[in-house]
């Protein structure tokens, strides 16, 4: 028996018993890793130096690809340590500061996607006013906000997670250091308290959701009234993406942090958390970028000049 003023690490779930296995893992977790980098990176680029797409849509989609770079950075580079040294091991500093980091990053995305369908909500049905409710103040005060309400919710549940006295062990069965997983921890009455904390989390999250769905109703209602087709396929190319990723990442978050006991299980955990942890920041530049045309040129433009200060480096 331990409490929480004794532990000094916390052990990782071993994804593998076999060196082949956790080595093929190392592989899997940098090959995701680096095309999560890689995809990102260039969507910052190529929004940061075309002056072409400097506008709202374009500006909370930097935003986007810089949480999802951070949040991704988060889990994945312990991950894969662990993996290529064989161990299991983080830190109690580098658990609470794992936990800090990754509910601020995506807890900042999910309030910035809820941003991204009032800005689409805007642009699609009320065009004539989008330049006075989207000028370049009001898109700062939001993602603003965005960023902020991320950092307070991490510190709220960082703060209230490790205040809680642990005396189950140290093991968790995860591949990071996830909240519900240390709450199996506790050995007191105390973690109703973050439980708690969690539940009006999922409720907050729900909220956002009922009006991102609802600005897409508008949307669609908006749609449907335009007779080009090319107009349809413009509007749902945009946004039917953007709710495939709210809707993936809310339900597996809410399943994950409020599903029973009696359905938990370590393999079940895992999937649910690549789900919301690693899919999203890999998915989100391919599924924002695949039918966007003008960020596809910008970032054939970026790839461009990076082949031409190569071969110039070389002479």
């Amino acid at each position: 028996m331990s409490n929480s003023s004794s532990i000094t690490e916390f052990l990782l779930l071993a994804l593998a018993d076999t060196r082949e296995l956790q080595l093929l893992h190392f592989w899997l977790f940098l090959g995701i890793y680096l095309a999560a980098l890689l995809a990102n990176g260039l969507i910052i680029t190529a929004i940061a130096c075309d002056h072409h797409l400097h506008t709202p849509m374009y500006f909370f989609l930097l935003n986007l690809s810089l949480l999802d770079l951070g949040s991704i950075s988060t889990t994945l580079p312990k991950a894969m340590a662990n993996s290529l040294w064989d161990t299991r091991a983080i830190s109690y500093a580098g658990c609470a500061a794992q936990v800090f980091f990754f509910y601020f990053l995506i807890s900042a995305e999910y309030f910035l996607l809820t941003v991204m369908s009032y800005d689409r909500y805007v642009a699609i049905c009320k065009p004539l006013h989008y330049g006075t409710l989207l000028g370049s103040r009001a898109c700062v005060h939001m993602a603003a906000a965005a960023w902020g309400s991320g950092f307070l919710n991490a510190v709220l549940h960082t703060a209230n997670t490790f205040s809680i006295p642990l005396c189950q062990g140290n093991a968790l069965d995860q591949f990071f250091c996830d909240i519900p997983q240390i709450l199996k921890l506790s050995c007191s009455d105390a973690y109703l308290r973050e439980v708690g904390l969690l539940i009006l989390s999922c409720f907050l999250g729900f909220g956002c959701f009922l009006f991102i769905v609802l600005s897409y109703v508008q949307i669609f209602r908006a749609v449907l009234r335009i007779p080009s087709e090319q107009g349809w396929h413009k509007a749902f190319s945009t946004c039917l993406p953007h709710l495939a990723v709210v809707s993936l990442f809310v339900t597996t978050v809410i399943f994950s942090h409020l599903k029973p006991p009696s359905i938990s299980s370590p393999s079940l955990d895992l999937v649910v958390a690549v789900l919301y942890s690693l899919v999203p920041p890999s998915a989100n530049p391919l599924i924002y970028s695949m039918r966007n045309q003008e960020l596809k040129q910008a970032i054939r433009k970026v790839i461009s000049w990076m082949f031409l200060m190569k071969n110039l480096s070389q002479l």
